[in-house]
């Protein structure tokens, strides 16, 4: 066997004029898609006087999820297109969140838009897998997401970070995927009910968001062009009739109105749509647990599926068992009497006349 000299050694200067090893290529980011405009879609809307929008409007769409503000800004918008006799364009849309959602909210949501004297309800919902299904669907796709850019990096795959999947403030996914998209293909059936017009329809979405809400809800503009639902064919104006109310201004239209309310809310809840929303407060989600047990269960199923709680710092497992401490200690929970939560907001005394009126007017139970 030959040793190697230090004349068989490379000189120094050979080494460093020798190009380097090549660094393993970085895969390339994929184009963000860039989504154009249509030209005639304009920036800022012509107008923010309620009766002008309405009167402008081909279409005016109310979205109504069955919850008080939008049952409240139902009430408002339909008083106002009835003085002006624009009724017939009024529109009631609800999305339809299958087994998520509180049990009759779809029946009532119907039920407010007769009782005020729309004629036109129609209900939409997502293809596909119901939300829980879905959050298994992303986790999937978010699993093999982060094992493949693992092995790029060259390390374990099984070491990888999973996003995650469950809705969250800051990834609102829930709302495009099951409120937001299905209700634009209704906007597609309306524009082809009517025709060529020689110009794009217009279609003035109305919101039951409430500036009181929360910070972000606080910083939208009572009237702006929803460009991302416009194109060619339409131009869509959203309109938050009740954005500057207070709870109290709600509850009273609801009192003036005599529609009747969701009865969560006198077992306590402040929102309603999902029974667990990630944006809920935490008693709203016991008092879910309470109310709906078996999809609490669900829901527990799905955290561990995709190894993550559901909302961030607090588990359906833990929801799960507050409610049933709260079970032992007070027994199973009774239904509070109609108008509970209306008091609260408006006093007794025009509760009380809410409720005989609802029965003298509609039958309901007073």
């Amino acid at each position: 066997m030959q040793t190697a000299t230090l004349f068989d050694l490379p000189d120094i200067q050979t080494l460093q004029e020798a190009p380097a090893a090549a660094a393993p290529a970085k895969p390339r980011p994929k184009p963000k898609k860039t989504r154009t405009v249509h030209a005639s879609v304009p920036l800022t809307p012509w107008t923010t006087v309620p009766d002008e929008l309405i009167r402008d409007a081909d279409w005016v769409v109310i979205s109504s999820s069955g919850g008080k503000d939008s049952q409240a800004m139902l009430s408002y918008v339909v008083q106002r297109a009835r003085a002006l006799g624009m009724l017939d364009k009024v529109v009631v849309v609800h999305a339809d969140l299958s087994r998520v959602e509180w049990a009759g909210t779809r029946e009532l949501a119907e039920l407010q838009a007769r009782l005020a004297g729309v004629r036109r309800f129609e209900v939409v919902q997502a293809k596909g897998a119901d939300l829980l299904d879905r959050v298994e669907i992303r986790y999937g796709k978010l699993k093999a997401k982060a094992e493949r850019e693992a092995l790029e990096r060259g390390e374990d795959p099984s070491t990888a970070k999973v996003a995650p999947a469950w809705p969250s403030s800051a990834a609102r996914w829930c709302t495009p995927d099951v409120k937001r998209g299905p209700i634009r293909t209704l906007y597609t059936r309306l524009v082809a009910e009517l025709g060529d017009l020689g110009r794009p329809v217009r279609i003035l979405e109305c919101i039951g968001q409430r500036a009181a809400e929360s910070t972000a809800r606080a910083q939208l503009a009572e009237v702006e062009i929803n460009r991302g639902a416009s194109n060619g064919k339409r131009h869509v104006t959203t309109w938050r009739p009740i954005h500057g109310w207070s709870d109290r201004k709600v509850w009273r239209e609801i009192a003036r109105s005599r529609l009747p309310y969701h009865p969560a809310y006198d077992w306590g809840n402040r929102r309603l749509s999902c029974v667990f929303c990630v944006l809920g407060c935490n008693s709203d989600l016991v008092n879910g647990a309470r109310r709906v047990p078996e999809l609490a269960a669900a829901y527990a199923r799905t955290e561990v599926v995709v190894g993550a709680d559901f909302k961030k710092g607090l588990s359906m497992a833990e929801i799960i068992r507050r409610a049933q401490a709260l079970e032992a200690a007070e027994g199973p929970a009774a239904r509070p009497p109609v108008g509970t939560a209306m008091a609260e907001h408006v006093g007794r005394a025009v509760t009380s006349k809410y409720r005989v009126r609802q029965a003298t007017l509609y039958g309901l139970a007073a």
